[in-house]
């Protein structure tokens, strides 16, 4: 019993490390709101991520995007 414990805990530990590198390589500051996103770059990661994206959210009020936010920049349009 002690050593399935201890695989859950490993595993557990690399799935909230591997969240956090994600998380600092992938969080921009979006222009229009001035708020720091997770951009996820499909929804595979999204759904990955998304028990601890709503922990994350809760303890730091971070915010999280499928994609890249849309220009809006009347110029573009």
């Amino acid at each position: 019993m002690n050593k399935a414990i201890i695989v859950v805990a490993v595993i557990l530990a690399a799935y909230i490390g591997v969240y956090a590198a994600y998380r600092t390589t992938n969080t921009e500051v979006w222009e229009v709101d001035g708020m720091s996103y997770v951009i996820f770059g499909s929804r595979l990661n999204y759904y990955l991520f998304r028990p601890l994206t709503y922990i994350d959210g809760a303890i730091t009020g971070m915010r999280f995007h499928i994609g890249p936010h849309q220009s809006t920049n009347e110029s573009s349009r």
